[in-house]
């Protein structure tokens, strides 16, 4: 019997949800501090502009890592519920073909990206100010892409296998590495931007090598084995995972249409002032996909073995921690928002003020995202697909682009800050209206997965 296997099928929901979610958050956390950390170096020991530079080409890392959750949620989720059922086999056939299509996508994606880096800056919104610096950072970032998106994918299989402790110590060894590494090639090698990618990825490569130790376990489910291309195991894995990729793919969407609204309104010093907000909220956003990522090896694994009371349980429970978190990252934005800023090096005093206004508007979206990344998780964890590619198309492409384009017609720029908040809430009522009472009358009917 598998770690995973031995947890659930012995524990109560809540005591299983906690040993998920306590390591997850931490390393969801640690995950968002590494780009953070990025983020105070650089402001710190470059300058503003070098800033909103690296914050131009975070969208490249919310293209790896979509298709890493692509792959690695679709194939996690799959892994979990042919655990549930006991068929080791399959389990084991889906981890080795997610591995090897991770390899193939992403390395192809990174050779296409390195050479056409000054293009993608431009599309991403860099300036004259900005192009030298977004170049440089995008071109180690494609360079390591498979080491950035084999992290990802490993973390998310050690998971749904009953170690979410390692994937959490990985994670906390690649944000200490990161820390040292960032102030040792901004401030002592003086590499800039360039320094600051490469003790990312540096950082990341060794947290990978610690996911590795979950092979060595004896009663570990992960195996490789010959990869048997199996065409209904492929569709099924891409099934799967589309949600978490429209959701990380979705990030790169507000991270462009902000800027390319703050661009319009607000000119560098609104995307000065929005490369803080959205370093912050990164940080934030990993939080809320951490308690998605708690509960999805949870709902898939009972889902398979039939425990459906087990699985409303544990939707109600991470409700409550949801929204307990939401409060407190308001709480945090509302009366820290002038400490935040400060830790960013941002001197420019119109700058500031403007960051200050962001925070205390935009964490309101914080109320309910927590709410939207459950229900889309639990729709993709029971492998009906359907309502979880709604859910996430609504909040973080249409109600969001919508939002960008009509509030700041309506309100100025507090409304570009409120745009977040207005997609997500609008989610969150809809899916307490609409969809709540029916998850929690829900007889299951097997999916075909």
């Amino acid at each position: 019997m598998s770690i995973a296997e031995q947890k659930l099928l012995s524990q109560s929901v809540t005591k299983s949800f906690f040993q998920y979610l306590l390591p997850t958050l931490i390393g969801m956390m640690l995950m968002s501090a590494n780009i953070v950390i990025d983020g105070i170096f650089v402001g710190n020991g470059i300058g503003s502009v070098a800033l909103a530079s690296v914050n131009i080409a975070v969208p490249v890392w919310s293209i790896l890592i979509s298709i890493s959750l692509l792959i690695g949620i679709g194939g996690g989720t799959l892994y979990s519920i042919a655990m549930g059922a006991r068929d080791t086999n399959k389990a084991q056939r889906v981890f080795t073909i997610s591995i090897v299509l991770v390899t193939i996508v992403i390395t192809i994606i990174g050779l296409i990206g390195y050479i056409t880096a000054e293009q993608l800056a431009h599309l991403f919104g860099a300036n004259a100010d900005t192009l030298h610096y977004a170049v440089d950072y995008l071109q180690i970032i494609f360079l390591w892409a498979p080491v950035i998106a084999w992290e990802a994918t490993m973390s998310i299989f050690v998971r749904n296998d009953g170690g979410p402790q390692l994937a959490m110590a990985g994670l906390i060894v690649s944000a200490l590495l990161n820390i040292v590494l960032n102030y040792w090639m901004i401030f002592i090698l003086e590499m800039e931007v360039t320094g600051a990618a490469l003790a990312s990825v540096i950082a990341t490569a060794v947290g990978l090598l610690i996911y590795t130790i979950h092979f060595f376990k004896k009663d570990a489910g992960l195996k490789f084995m010959r990869p048997k291309w199996r065409q209904d195991d492929i569709l099924t894995v891409g099934k799967l995972g589309f949600p978490n990729f429209l959701s990380e793919a979705g990030t790169g969407i507000f991270v462009i249409g902000y800027n390319i609204v703050l661009s319009y309104y607000a000119g560098t010093t609104g995307l000065a002032a929005f490369s803080v907000i959205n370093y912050l909220h990164t940080f934030m956003f990993l939080a809320f996909i951490g308690i998605g990522s708690s509960i999805q090896p949870m709902i898939s694994f009972y889902f398979g073995a039939k425990k459906h009371e087990s699985i409303k349980d544990t939707v109600k429970i991470a409700e409550i921690t949801a929204l307990a978190l939401g409060i407190s990252f308001l709480a945090i934005g509302w009366f820290g928002a002038g400490g935040l800023v400060s830790i960013f090096g941002v001197e420019t005093e119109g700058i500031r003020q403007f960051a200050i206004q962001g925070i205390k508007l935009f964490f309101i979206g914080y109320l309910f995202m927590g709410m939207n990344f459950i229900y889309m998780t639990y729709y993709q964890s029971i492998a009906y697909v359907a309502p979880s590619i709604g859910i996430t198309l609504f909040r973080g492409v249409i109600l969001l682009i919508a939002a960008l384009i009509i509030l700041p017609l309506l309100f100025g720029i507090p409304g570009i800050w409120l745009a977040l908040p207005a997609a997500e809430g609008l989610t969150a009522i809809f899916l307490v209206i609409f969809a709540r009472q029916g998850v929690m009358k829900r007889q299951w009917q097997e999916q075909g997965y």
